[in-house]
């Protein structure tokens, strides 16, 4: 069956993003959108998986995102506008391609939000167990709401302050680590290879699957991408900001799990499994950084709610633009402050409602299921775009438009193949539901999906 041509259509002025961020901010946004104490929320859980290799499957993660990244920065240089994975896809292959790749990243985006609710509050009843989990999720869900309602300015001000509480108090951790390490080792129990192949505990399933997991660690790099028309000369920015982004993540965070495995190598006496990096703090730091890694968690959940609810929002407007969801709810601007306001509404409810049924373990593969289905589908736009149809005015290179992103497309197929069973069953249903919005917006099919003109955004 042949597929429909794409028409383009002009965007209008109001439906257009104002361009106010420089590079810098860009890559705070993506730096609190991952956050540098990523590593902590995934640190027990992988490390438990991968049987004492979770420095190694930060690393392997690493690999996929920067590759990813690379393909993502590439196709923003040519489609600057918001939308992300589905602007992509849909434009450098086909629109209803991109529909899937963008449906996908919504349920990665949706869940961002929702799961940093849900591990926030849980670092927030280390520091404060008295505190029902209810309360906690509804400030959180409802801060970060408030906080995105005021306009993206005033969200990378947010980010630039809890940048640098974030850096403190890691910092501190790696001087009391290698402190505590020292003392008990010497200067030699800095030094070794175990958290990179202990033989007895090695198993390539078990790594993969862990690996799998810690790709958690990344996820919110590509919300950088989502500000491609908030971001000034973006053909340039957003592939630079997008990796440095992920190289900084992979080095910053592979350092911190690898002093936390020193300190702490048996994890099978983790007192909790979810919250265990919280535990090693306390081990190489005594109360007071047990209690500051609580609350950084908590202002690293914070920020990266804020930044990934603006990234889910921009994402729903993007498709709401193009008429895929409805228009006049998702496409919606605020008349003063340039927000799509009832996406960031939306999204505050269903991180709060969702925080009060979903586990921690399910929401984080759930999230990978999403996204790691819109990655391979970036980087296959990559080859599609650059490789098979290639712009007349420039020679095709076999390292940047075929092998790049063939590799980076084959890492992010093995992590997505690693996920559990019950994440790829919700998964799948969810792209079910999709092919039925899908049929029904295209009259089963036989209409075509009407792009805007991305020259639009220049």
């Amino acid at each position: 069956m042949s597929l429909p041509a794409t028409p383009l259509s002009p965007a209008t002025e109001t439906q257009k993003l104002h361009r106010v961020l420089s590079l810098r901010d860009l890559i705070f946004y993506g730096i609190v959108a991952v956050t540098p104490s990523a590593p902590a929320t995934i640190f027990g859980l992988a490390e438990v998986k991968s049987q004492g290799h979770v420095v190694v499957t930060i690393l392997g993660a690493m690999v996929a995102m920067v590759l990813t990244a690379i393909s993502y920065g590439r196709m923003a240089a040519l489609y600057p506008s918001a939308g992300s994975a589905y602007s992509y896809v849909s434009r450098g292959m086909h629109p209803y391609l991109g529909f899937f790749a963008g449906w996908a990243m919504l349920l990665d985006y949706v869940f961002i939000p929702l799961f940093c609710v849900i591990y926030g509050t849980l670092s927030l009843q280390r520091a404060v167990p008295a505190m029902p989990y209810w309360v906690g999720a509804l400030l959180f869900a409802g801060g970060i709401t408030v906080v995105n309602l005021r306009g993206i300015r005033y969200t990378a001000r947010a980010n630039d302050a809890m940048l640098v509480f974030m850096f403190g108090v890691l910092i501190c951790f790696i001087v009391l680590a290698v402190k505590y390490i020292v003392a008990r080792h010497g200067v030699g129990g800095l030094w070794s290879t175990q958290p990179f192949y202990n033989p007895a505990t090695f198993h390539p399933r078990d790594i993969a699957a862990a690996t799998s997991f810690a790709a958690l660690t990344y996820l919110g790099f590509d919300a950088v991408t989502t500000l491609a028309e908030d971001v000034k000369n973006p053909r340039r920015n957003v592939l630079l900001a997008a990796v440095i982004v992920c190289v900084f993540t992979g080095l910053f965070g592979g350092l911190l799990v690898y002093l936390a495995h020193l300190a702490w190598p048996d994890y099978a006496t983790y007192k909790n499994v979810e919250t265990a990096f919280i535990d090693v703090t306390g081990r190489v730091g005594g109360p007071w950084l047990f209690q500051a890694m609580a609350i950084l968690l908590v202002v690293a959940n914070i920020g990266a709610g804020l930044t990934s609810q603006v990234g889910a929002a921009r994402l729903l407007f993007g498709m709401g633009r193009e008429n895929v969801i409805p228009r006049r709810i998702f496409a919606q601007l605020h008349p003063v402050r340039n927000t799509p306001w009832i996406n960031i509404l939306l999204l505050g409810v269903l991180a709060f409602l969702g925080a009060q049924v979903m586990s921690y373990e399910l929401t984080a593969e759930l999230l990978n299921f999403g996204a790691f289905l819109g990655f391979m589908g970036v980087n296959a736009a990559v080859i599609w775009k650059f490789w098979f149809r290639p712009d007349t005015t420039r020679a095709r290179s076999f390292l940047l438009d075929l092998l790049l992103p063939a590799a980076g497309f084959v890492f992010c197929a093995v992590i997505w193949l690693g996920l559990n069973a019950p994440a790829k069953i919700a998964g799948s249903i969810w792209l079910v539901v999709g092919v039925f919005v899908l049929a029904a917006h295209t009259k089963r099919f036989r209409q075509p999906m009407v792009m805007t003109d991305p020259s639009a955004y220049e």
